[in-house]
């Protein structure tokens, strides 16, 4: 054996899943070794590159990779409709004028906050989704999202009002879910977080204009909108994704955001816990709760995939050693 088999042998078994360099990895190493001039003693850079990415392939099949790929992409999708729907419904009510009695005198007004932008960005990125797929959804997705992240510091520096931490928290969630948009899909998936966002434009009229009463993130119905959309997302993925692994890794997937949808009840919750009497979600309350649903999503998620590559790991090698014994 010379030198240079010796090395490409170590490169496979380093790269290749197990059971694939076993069953294949002479005739790998056997097709570097021709194309390699007779003078060469250590693989080409080219060569190591190709090595990896072969068996980064092998061990996502090994993990089965057609189903991470359609549950990421489903994830993806909902995650975008449900992100641009809730943007549509917080955007009317935004800008929807209220009256209130102050002092036996009517008051007008619209309390409209720096969400505004945050909400025309997503709706942008829904319309960018439609006409535009593939090269600019992702940018476009990424723009709504900094733009989410960036509304905290530059309302803090400008003293303007903001939407609350929780309701940017769970659509940053969404969004970061939403990158993950395949590049070309049907034009009906397409059209599927625009239609969402017009979806929610009736509905949030409707309750914007019901008696004239001031809008707030924290009252009724407001206050129960992302406990519902998370509900109803966790529903539709498990309906959508239908059987198998692929339900698994979309439901995995979405598992975060659901949780960042149900963020300020949770918050709520553990300040009972901490405080006592009735609930005081502060930022840092609402800080631990949002660290403790992403770690317990990271958590369940890695579980998830653990158990399914298992399931399919070990079946695998039981038949290779059989076939091996025979």
């Amino acid at each position: 054996m010379t030198d240079l088999e010796r090395r490409y042998r170590r490169l496979v078994r380093i790269f290749y899943p197990a059971g694939h360099h076993d069953a294949r990895g002479t005739e790998i190493i056997d097709t570097y070794l021709a194309l390699a001039s007779p003078d060469r003693r250590w693989p080409a850079a080219a060569d190591v590159t190709d090595l990896a990415a072969g068996g980064l392939r092998q061990h996502a099949r090994a993990a089965g990779a057609t189903e991470i790929g359609a549950g990421v992409r489903l994830a993806a999708t909902l995650a975008l409709s449900t992100a641009t729907a809730l943007a549509g419904g917080w955007a009317v009510l935004e800008v929807n004028p209220w009256t209130v009695a102050w002092f036996g005198f009517a008051q007008h007004g619209t309390p409209v906050s720096l969400g505004v932008g945050v909400w025309a960005a997503w709706l942008l990125a829904a319309v960018v989704h439609l006409v535009a797929p593939g090269r600019w959804t992702r940018p476009a997705i990424g723009l709504a999202l900094v733009v989410t992240v960036a509304v905290v510091p530059f309302a803090a520096v400008v003293d303007q009002a903001r939407p609350p931490l929780f309701v940017l928290l769970a659509q940053a969630g969404l969004g970061f879910v939403a990158l993950g948009s395949p590049g070309r899909p049907p034009v009906w998936r397409r059209l599927l977080p625009l239609a969402g966002a017009a979806a929610a434009l009736p509905v949030a009229a409707a309750v914007a204009y019901r008696g004239g009463e001031t809008f707030g993130y924290y009252g009724w119905p407001a206050g129960q909108v992302l406990p519902g959309a998370g509900l109803a997302l966790l529903l539709v993925a498990a309906l959508a994704a239908g059987h198998g692994r692929r339900r698994v890794w979309a439901l995995s997937v979405l598992l975060t955001p659901i949780g960042l949808l149900w963020l300020h009840p949770l918050a709520e919750g553990l300040a009972v816990s901490r405080y006592g009497g009735g609930p005081h979600a502060d930022t840092t309350t609402l800080a631990t709760a949002a660290i403790v649903v992403s770690v317990a999503g990271a958590v369940i998620a890695t579980s998830a995939a653990v158990t399914v590559r298992r399931r399919i790991t070990f079946p695998a090698r039981a038949e290779h050693r059989n076939g091996v014994h025979r």
